[in-house]
């Protein structure tokens, strides 16, 4: 076969000539793809490539079936080739001239139900790990003029949410996923654009395909037809399967009252005529045995009337709830900590530092502050700074896991966990080893209320290397253990502060003093022990001098 097929590609100069008929006019390849047109020019006849390639060379038969389809702008093609002969090179040219023209032609081909061009939008990934996102609401309504850069929609991400620009003139001619619609894949079609302000009402009853390339695919062409029927059986017999599947555990409530017992008790009970419902048992799983018969028998059949008040009161009162739709950032939040917590090899290490110099600090700084017209400075900003100064002072900490390597940073980007109606986001503070309190204080503020508002930006969250995560100021924690936030290698948990009766070294015995737990959760693939203990010594002694994070 190899030998024939090679005769054929050198001996046929019709088939050699092939490249030179694809390479021809590309405005003319992309007119004979079109169902309709028939153009011709010179002693070039199109229509012997127009939906059926090549003409026949000798008893060969060589045929290409195209079809053309519109996906979020773009044109593509399916080209189906039949030889009988072995000639597969042609076809592999054939596809080859296709696929340069497919950067070119990316959108505005009318499909085969004769709409006009339009492009269809999907939902876009405006996260790197967002796989679904939630239409919040529209801002432009169907027949809307639009142009680059106004906004269309605000969109639910798995983190925020954000709004989505539009990115070429024309007009909303469908919304095809309303205010309100939820787990939209990502590249699933949410609206479909014209570019000519009359189009827009034939798109009133449009609906995408399954797929997400639009309605107009559903028709197709009449020659792939026939295979649906096919498709639709093999893909019905599976779904009738589950159907008895589903109706067997329905009909096993009925057999709750079956009662199990060994053969030696069942023969027992048909001999003395003892019905076995009214014998509790005592054998595994409850069941009947011998001596459940025969203590029955001697005690005369007093056992038949007490499992009868059992079994009325076995049935508790049904529950009353209430179920809470998972919003992106709770599912996210939950598959992430999963993760966490399943791949990561946690330990904690925990130390209590005194801030009785760190509270005086604060109040010495906040007098400054209130004269210039800044804002307060607060523990949880004092916090971050002296973490951030103890992963510059110990770079290991400030690393994360790689199959290949474990990575160091070079950046100290803290992220800090925010509590809101909405879940929990981590805003991020970049560089904080280099920015003063007052700049980290402002920073720290404008996020919080950013993520109290929902509308934190991809750049606001991303990018960070450490977690710091307080529950003692605000709730009163003493001391907790957090989760790490991948692929982060550390989180800092800080509790609240307390006082404590310590001894003194002056001449009165004892003396009142404020300490604070910090928790160390560790990556133990990334920080040993003794690396986590001694990032925790330098936080320590920031903490208890903080007048060394001035300098």
């Amino acid at each position: 076969m190899s030998s024939y097929a090679s005769h054929i590609i050198h001996h046929s100069k019709k088939l050699r000539n092939a490249p030179n008929l694809l390479r021809h006019d590309r405005a003319l390849l992309v007119r004979c793809f079109s169902h309709n047109a028939q153009p011709t020019t010179g002693k070039t006849n199109i229509r012997k490539v127009h939906c059926h390639g090549f003409a026949p060379l000798g008893g060969e038969t060589r045929s290409f079936s195209s079809s053309t389809k519109s996906l979020s702008g773009t044109f593509t093609r399916n080209v189906s080739t039949t030889m009988n002969m072995g000639s597969s090179i042609s076809g592999s040219i054939y596809n080859n001239q296709i696929s340069c023209l497919q950067g070119q032609l990316r959108r505005g081909f009318s499909s085969d139900a004769g709409l006009p061009p339009h492009q269809e939008i999907g939902m876009p990934s405006l996260s790197p790990t967002m796989s679904e996102g939630n239409i919040v609401r529209w801002l432009k309504k169907e027949g809307d003029q639009v142009s680059p850069g106004e906004v269309l929609c605000e969109v639910e991400t798995d983190k925020a949410t954000v709004e989505m620009e539009c990115m070429e003139d024309g007009y909303l001619a469908k919304i095809v996923q309303g205010e309100g619609a939820q787990g939209i894949k990502v590249g699933e079609v949410i609206c479909v654009t014209v570019e000519d302000e009359e189009d827009i009402a034939k798109f009133k009853d449009y609906t995408p395909s399954a797929s997400g390339s639009g309605g107009d695919v559903a028709k197709g062409s009449s020659d792939s037809s026939p295979p649906p029927p096919p498709k639709k059986e093999a893909v019905e017999a599976p779904v009738a399967a589950p159907e008895p599947k589903t109706s067997k555990p329905s009909a096993a409530p009925p057999s709750g009252d079956r009662v199990f017992a060994s053969p030696l008790a069942r023969s027992l009970a048909e001999e003395h005529k003892v019905p076995l419902s009214s014998i509790k048992g005592t054998g595994p799983d409850g069941s009947i045995v011998k001596a459940d018969i025969e203590e029955y028998l001697a005690s005369g059949g007093k056992q038949v009337s007490e499992p009868a008040p059992k079994a009325k009161g076995a049935a508790a009162p049904a529950l009353d709830y209430t179920d809470i739709p998972h919003t992106q950032i709770r599912k996210v939040t939950a598959s992430r900590l999963l993760f966490s917590k399943q791949t990561i090899p946690h330990y904690y290490l925990t130390v209590d530092t005194c801030v009785d110099k760190l509270v005086e600090l604060r109040g010495q700084l906040n007098s400054l502050q209130e004269a210039t017209g800044g804002k307060r400075i607060s523990i949880n900003d004092l916090v971050i700074k002296a973490a951030a100064l103890a992963l510059q002072k110990i770079p290991q900490v400030n690393s994360s896991w790689t199959d290949d390597c474990i990575r160091q940073y070079h950046n100290v980007n803290v992220n800090v966990a925010v509590q809101t109606d909405n879940g929990l986001y981590v805003p991020v503070v970049r560089d904080a080893n280099k920015k003063g309190l007052s700049a980290i204080s402002e920073e720290v503020k404008l996020l919080a209320q950013k993520a109290k508002e929902n509308s934190l930006k991809p750049e606001d969250y991303e990018g960070g290397t450490f977690t710091v995560s307080n529950l003692g100021g605000p709730f009163g924690i003493k001391q907790f253990c957090a989760i790490i936030n991948p692929p982060q290698s550390g989180i800092l948990a800080i509790g609240s502060a307390e006082k404590r009766v310590v001894p003194s070294s002056g001449p009165e015995q004892y003396k009142f003093a404020s300490f604070l737990s910090a928790t160390l959760s560790c990556d133990h693939r990334v920080i040993d022990g003794a690396i986590g203990a001694e990032w925790l010594k330098a936080f320590k002694g920031y903490i208890e001098n903080p007048e060394s994070m001035l300098l």
